[in-house]
């Protein structure tokens, strides 16, 4: 079925570039001009997950695509110091972690002398990178996409100029305009970061050496991701978290309770319900003054290295928005319909740079309707059936409603939950700390949200994500036949548990 709305999109496509043809000897000749005049039918600014996925699927359908980036590479936040080379040093330190603590020996593993080489930790996270950057590039040629290296300006409702790195310009004249410019760092008034001692996400995927010791300002994804790295490389970390929680906003109250258990048994530290002062420098030591929000205790803390991880801010500066009466809201974010489209109708605006949560996936997604919209077609997106996951071990996953958005909807519920201390899977590999936790509608079993700590939790969640798209009760997936010895087995328990009552292993 949508293969054939595809089809049907790339007829209404052709159909609409027959009626308005454009040139194309600017994309022919990119190679041998530099500074020069394109045309095309969509110009998108920023090649990150939504931009670059947009780009392709505009190609795809038949449209000439521009996609202008200002980097050197491709691939935008998260694939040059975002969600790849994390998850690189991520997989990685765990694997050094188990070699270097008890936890080989339980399995009957002995390994004397393990030594850390930080250099090629790193070497493996820049290979990842240099790989998937440059993979990106191998598909917009293949998919007949020009890349334009510079800063793309909107100069009018139908043109964009690229300013390049020598100081001169190209412009591309263009039909329609998707800005995918993502986000970056939020900082924090009154620190400076140097991504050297101070660092922000990114100074912490490239530091030359394990901190003694790491103070987190923020236990969010980013600080518990980047935290648990380092931990587990040997520095003792401590997070600093102005909410009483872990894990960000949207993460289930009593997954965020079990979560902050899990870390802590590992060795991270936390100070929730905590504000960061100020932060001062003095040699090799960095002291940071924290107040407590509710009894207001003051407290100095020292480190080596602060990695400050309080969020990030839509990347929307010098795009000639204003010029064209495009406001944003005070947020920074673009206002836009439900097809994408600004106040201008053939501007369009997607991923970090607009509403909603700022992941990957969810930009991937918007480009790939906004881009069928373009083209004619339809367009939506569940936002409530885009997961979330915190890539640390145990993983953390949901999707859906939490019980606090249930409580604060007067919404009746039901609650299926099963341990992984009771999957057989997870005891034949000793990984089973967390548990799956199920939420369905009281009256009519229809899953409304799934929580999972545990192993393969961000695979897992999938799982629910497609349930939830297509309106499946717990029953569904509690009848479905699921491999056996697997951690998804937990997964049907839960669900078993949700709607029976009762699971049947537990």
């Amino acid at each position: 079925m949508q293969a054939a709305v595809w089809t049907r999109i790339s007829n209404v496509a052709k159909a609409h570039l027959a009626r308005t043809p454009v040139a194309t000897s600017g994309l022919a000749m990119v190679s041998q001009r530099r500074h020069a005049s394109h045309e095309a039918d969509l110009v998108v600014i920023g090649s990150g997950p939504g931009g670059y996925v947009a780009a392709i699927k505009a190609a795809q359908l038949g449209m000439k695509t521009v996609c202008v980036e200002k980097n050197p590479t491709y691939g935008g936040t998260c694939l040059n110091v975002g969600c790849i080379p994390s998850k690189a040093l991520l997989n990685n330190s765990h694997y050094y972690h188990m070699a270097k603590s008890k936890d080989f020996l339980d399995r009957g593993i002995e390994v004397d002398n393990v030594k850390l080489n930080l250099d090629k930790l790193m070497g493996a996270k820049d290979k990842a990178v240099t790989a998937l950057t440059g993979g990106i590039a191998h598909l917009f040629k293949n998919n007949k996409v020009l890349g334009i290296k510079g800063h793309g300006k909107i100069s009018s409702p139908n043109e964009v100029t690229v300013l390049l790195e020598d100081g001169t310009s190209d412009t591309v004249k263009t039909k329609n305009i998707i800005i995918a410019t993502g986000s970056e760092v939020s900082p924090f008034p009154g620190i400076e970061v140097d991504e050297e001692a101070v660092v922000s996400s990114t100074g912490a995927l490239k530091l030359k050496k394990v901190p003694e010791k790491m103070i987190l300002i923020g236990a969010g994804v980013i600080g518990l991701e980047l935290g648990s790295v380092w931990s587990r490389l040997g520095a003792q970390v401590t997070a600093v978290e102005f909410l009483g929680t872990i894990g960000g906003l949207g993460i289930d109250g009593e997954i965020s309770k079990n979560f902050q258990r899990i870390l802590t048994k590992q060795g991270i530290k936390f100070k929730l319900s905590t504000k960061v002062l100020s932060a001062t420098k003095d040699g090799d030591k960095i002291t940071v003054s924290v107040e407590g929000v509710k009894n207001a205790k003051k407290e100095e803390m020292e480190c080596d290295t602060l990695l400050v991880c309080v969020g990030r801010r839509p990347y929307t500066n010098n795009l000639g928005l204003e010029e064209l009466g495009i406001e944003k809201d005070a947020k920074g974010r673009i206002p836009v319909n439900s097809r994408f489209q600004t106040v201008i109708p053939n501007i369009h605006a997607i991923g970090d740079c607009i509403h909603g949560p700022m992941l990957a996936h969810k930009a991937e997604d918007e480009g790939i309707v906004c881009v069928e919209g373009i083209a004619g077609g339809p367009v939506h997106i569940d936002y409530n059936c885009v997961p979330s996951v915190i890539y640390t071990h145990p993983e953390v996953a949901w999707v859906g409603k939490t019980e606090e958005d249930l409580k604060a909807e007067a919404v009746e519920y039901t609650v299926g939950k099963f341990p992984f201390a009771a999957n057989s899977r997870a005891k034949c590999n000793n990984d089973t700390d967390g548990l799956v936790k199920i939420l369905a509608d009281k009256h009519t079993d229809r899953m409304l949200g799934a929580h999972i700590i545990g192993p393969g939790a961000g695979e897992m969640i999938n799982e629910a994500a497609l349930a939830m798209e297509y309106g499946a009760s717990c029953e569904d997936v509690a009848r479905v036949c699921h491999a056996h010895p697997t951690c998804s087995e937990a997964f049907r328990e839960a669900n078993l548990a949700a709607y029976f009552g009762k699971p049947i292993n537990f």
